[in-house]
Parts: structure tokens; sequence; C-alpha cells
């Protein structure tokens, strides 16, 4: 009976299903980047998603609000201070505006992402410049819970875990060989580290110390490691055999636990866990499926629900925090896939329910963005789990308000010419614009959610807010224009006097083949005569002067004539005797 009961164990996500967005609520032609690197190369809040992109002569990524979905412009607002490619980016958990990313260029930095960042373009000064590696910087983490507290690890074998306010470094660890990936526990006191060398190790956050190591899996492909809430590790990586595995351990001494082999491919795992609900979904790169699973306390601790499967391979994926989610769907996780040819796909997971009720069960509290513990705080001892708040609706009284999504720039009322009261541009405050650009971001949806059906669907060009464009400059756009207007029309006049005497130069050149094929059919009637009528030798013509008849013998003068000398020769015919014919 207790086999029969593990066999059809009972679950609330065992009907977990996935659904992809429709096209035109994707983000379209963005130039992801082509790096080898082993990192998931998107992070994504409930008010930007960001992506790294491919970039000549330096390191850029992509910022982009949540609603400007569609096809991305040509010139998007683009990170670009690193002088090298960026390998790793990650949003604070405690600010939606605060974002670390890492580099080739041996330095990973912290941006603020605000109204007027991307104001010229792109933005290239950063809020912190984190310099402390010697090689290149491939991982950085935020701590959870404490404010400003950033892990990053390099090539130079070090993990570095800095004061970004102050741009100092709290703690330096030093390790035999490259690390791949880096947790915190639940508290962020110890994390977890998987190294090149195949070796797990638990590290004492604030002294470095390490607290137990152990070899995780046998394969020499990367490993990726996370912490679970109950203080477990959970591992993925490769056989001996190159199958991929995932692995249970305890938390304290890295004691192996369970470990099963998963599939053959190729392909580095990355978990993505849910800590509300212990559910962990398994993105492989390269793949085209997504897995995902229930932890439990009790053997076989890990329990397949179900795949997502699609025909397209994924090149990266973005983990939504649960505090962006839409509750009144029931959704309950969604992910954020990279396509190989510039596509970023948002893929929802729902477990389908008939009431419209608040699920209580689906949704306990979750992580905030308000931060627990200072960093003075912090390294005085004091540990603290992360701030938790309700997933109910406003209605309810205790909700969590996802913050809307900010505009990259500034809105303001532009001022037309012809006008005399829009001479001077208006002042719009930031709160007002940014209502008014989701009220018609909504109505914008609505109409297109009634004009629109089926599958054949335009796509709709995202909302953006105006700029605050001085009169002198748009005055100088005008004349700008007006000039560009001329030297068009004069360029297509050029154009039509150069087609003229094209064609009149082919009517002189037909006439002239015309002529030559005459001439040639002459010199040829001419030819065919020459070679028709008895021809003489070239070099002697022979010239019968004297023609004497005696006694019926004929006898004959010959005049031979040299043309190289110019003289006539005669001569008897005496030597020759001719039968009469």
């Amino acid at each position: 009976m207790a086999a029969f009961a593990n066999r059809f164990r009972q679950s609330k996500f065992k009907h977990v299903f996935g659904k992809p967005a429709k096209r035109d609520m994707c983000y379209d032609n963005i130039r992801i980047t082509k790096s080898s690197w082993d990192s998931t190369f998107c992070a994504v809040n409930p008010r930007y998603i960001a992506i790294i992109t491919d970039a000549a002569g330096g390191g850029a990524f992509i910022v982009l609000p949540l609603s400007q979905y569609g096809r991305v412009e040509r010139d998007p607002p683009l990170v670009t201070g690193h002088k090298a490619a960026v390998l790793d980016i990650q949003w604070c958990p405690h600010d939606d505006d605060c974002i670390a990313s890492a580099s080739e260029d041996c330095t990973a930095k912290v941006w603020r992402i605000g109204a007027e960042s991307f104001s010229s373009g792109f933005l290239t000064d950063p809020y912190r410049d984190l310099v402390g590696h010697n090689r290149r910087v491939g991982l950085v983490v935020w701590h959870p819970t404490v404010h400003m507290v950033l892990l990053t690890a390099g090539a130079d074998n070090k993990v570095l875990i800095w004061n970004v306010e102050e741009q100092s470094i709290l703690c330096d660890i030093d390790f035999p060989d490259v690390v791949h990936s880096c947790s915190f526990n639940w508290t962020g006191s110890l994390f977890v580290c998987s190294c090149k060398d195949k070796m797990g190790r638990v590290i004492n956050a604030r002294t470095g110390e390490i607290v137990a190591e152990q070899k995780l899996h046998e394969g020499a492909k990367p490993q990726q490691v996370v912490f679970l809430r109950d203080g477990r590790v959970f591992s993925t990586g490769f056989s001996r055999m190159s199958e991929r595995q995932w692995g249970l351990w305890d938390g304290n001494s890295l004691e192996l636990i369970d470990r099963q082999e998963l599939d053959s491919s190729n392909g580095v795992l990355f978990p993505f866990y849910d800590p509300d609900v212990n559910m962990i979904y398994l993105v492989g790169k390269g793949d085209s499926a997504i897995r995902y699973f229930e932890v439990t306390e009790d053997a076989p601790y890990f329990h397949f629900l179900s795949m997502y499967q699609s025909s397209d391979p994924q090149r990266g994926m973005g983990w939504m925090p649960k505090r962006g989610l839409d509750v009144s769907t029931c959704e309950i996780a969604r992910l954020y896939k990279l396509h190989q040819r510039g596509l970023c796909e948002p893929i929802s997971f729902t477990v389908p329910r008939k009431s419209e009720l608040f699920q209580d069960d689906l949704y306990p509290d979750t992580c905030t963005d308000a931060y627990a513990l200072s960093v003075s705080d912090w390294l005085s001892g004091k540990d603290s789990e992360p701030v938790l708040q309700s997933m109910r609706p406003s209605n309810d009284g205790n909700a969590l308000h996802p913050a809307p999504p900010k505009p990259l720039v500034a809105a303001a009322v532009t001022s037309s010419a012809s006008s005399p009261a829009a001479a001077s541009p208006a002042v719009t405050s930031v709160p007002a614009a940014q209502a008014k650009v989701q009220q018609q971001q909504h109505s914008s949806t609505a109409e297109n959610h009634q004009h629109y059906a089926g599958d054949a669907v335009e796509k709709q060009q995202p909302i953006r807010p105006a700029r605050d464009v001085p009169d002198a400059v748009v005055a100088s756009l005008q004349s700008k224009v007006t000039e560009l207007t001329a030297c068009m029309t004069e360029l297509r006049y050029s154009m039509a006097s150069l087609t003229t005497e094209n064609e009149d130069l082919r009517r002189r050149i037909d006439q002239l083949e015309r002529d030559l094929a005459i001439r040639l059919k002459g010199q040829q009637q001419q030819q065919q005569q020459r070679q028709a009528a008895p021809l003489a030798s070239g070099d002697i013509e022979d010239d019968d002067e004297d023609i004497e008849n005696a006694d019926g013998d004929q006898r004959h003068r010959i005049v031979f004539s040299d043309e190289r000398s110019g003289s006539d020769s005669t001569t008897d015919d005496d030597d020759f005797e001719l039968a009469q014919g």
C-alpha cells in the first residue's frame, strides 16, 4: 500500500501547464549575445527585463520595461559601460531600479535605471564600479537579506563579497579553481558554490571559512548549485559517462541524500527555485523542454510533475520573482525564454482553478523588496530571514503592490510651431506621466483584444513617452528636413535627365550596330566573288605578249615579271616543245 500511495501521490501542482505568450506580447528583434559562457543571459523583475546583447568593441545589455513588448527599435536603450563582453547580470532583490553586471574586463558594475538614464540613448556611467578581480568576472549574486551586499566570482579563482555603497571588499575568499555558481541560504549567513574541480563547498559568508566540502558530480562539465529554504543543497551536473544528474545534499555537511540520472543530453542544467512552494524548474541550455519538480522532506524527495515542450531551443532564460506574477489567473511562475533568433518569449505556468477567489494554498507569503538588515548589523553577527508579505489582491487590505513599470524616458508635452499656446513645453510630473502612460497601455491592450482575433495578429507598436525637445531643436530639424526635401527633388530631376541621355545613347549604339552589320555583309559577298574567279599565281604573272605560228609549230614568248626587281625579262620558247592541242 505504501508503494501504491507513493506512485499516486497527491499534489496541488500535479496539473501545472505552461503557456507561451502570443507573438505580439513578446520582445522581438533583440541581438542576443553569442557568448559561449554558461549563463542565463537574462534577468527580470516586476518592472524591467534585461538581456545581454551582442556588441562590437565592448559589452552591453538592453533594459526594457515589461510593458514595452513588441519589436524592439533599431537603437534600443543599452547599458554600454563595460569595455569587454558582459557575462552575467542580476537585479537587486531590494531595489527594482538597481542591476549588477559582470564582464570580461575584470570588473563588476552596479547601475541605476531611472527615468533619465537613457535620455542620450546609452547609459555609460555606473552607479558603483567594483574593481578587485585580476581576470574576467563571470558571476554576480545579491545577498537575500542585507542591503547592497554583492557577491562576485572571477576567473582568478576568487570570490569577493562587496559593500556596494562604499565600494569596499568585506570578504576575500580564494579557491583552487574557477567558481561556476553560487547561492546564499535562506538567511544569508552561508553560501554554497560549485567549482571546476568538481567540488562543492559551503562557506561562511562573513569570514570566508569553509564549513563543508564534497565532490558533487563526477563529470567535468559545469555544475550548478542552489540552497533550498530548509537548508539542503540541490545540485545539477554530469556523471562520468556525461549523463545529466541532479543531487540533494545536506546543507551543513554536504553528505549525499539522493542523486539520480536525468537524461543523456549535453546542455548545462540551470535550476530556478521557488522557495514558497518548494518547486524547481530545470532549464537545459540548448534544450527545448522545461521540466518542473516538487521537493519534499521525505523520500524519494524529488517528484517529477510535468514538462513544457516546444520546438525551439532556448539560448537563455529569465526568472520572474513571485511578486511580479498575476494571481488572478493562478499564475505560479513565469519564465522568459531567449530564442536563437532574437526573440524573448514569456512562458506562464498556471494551475487551473474554477474559483475566482484568491487561492491561499498556491500563494504563501513571499519575499518583498524590503531588506531585513543593514551592512553594519550583518557584520556584527545578526541574521534574519527575508521580509515577507502577502500576495492577496489590494481589496483584502494586506496586499502586495508590484510597482508599475517606469518609463525609461521622461514624459513631456510636445510643442507645435503653429500653436502659440504651445510655445513653451509643459512640464509633467513623473507620477502623472507614469499614470498617463499606464492608462494608454491598458486602453491600447483592450482595443487590441477587441480588434484582432485568431493567429493573424499584427504587431502592435509599444507606447513610449515623448521627450522634452526645445523649440530651437525643433526649428533646426524642420530646416534640415526642408533642405533634405529640396535635395531629393534635385536628385529626381538629375535621375530623369540621366535616363533621357541613356535612351539617346542606346539608340545611337543600335544604329552603329546596324551599319556595322551591313558593312560586314558587303565584305563577305565581295570575298565570296573573289574566291569564285580563277586565280593566277601570287608571285608570277604570265603575260603572253607575242604568239607566233609557223609550220604547225606553236612558239610562245613568255614574259616573266619580276616583282622584286621591277624589270621584265623575255626568252624564246626554244627549250619547250608544246604539242598542238
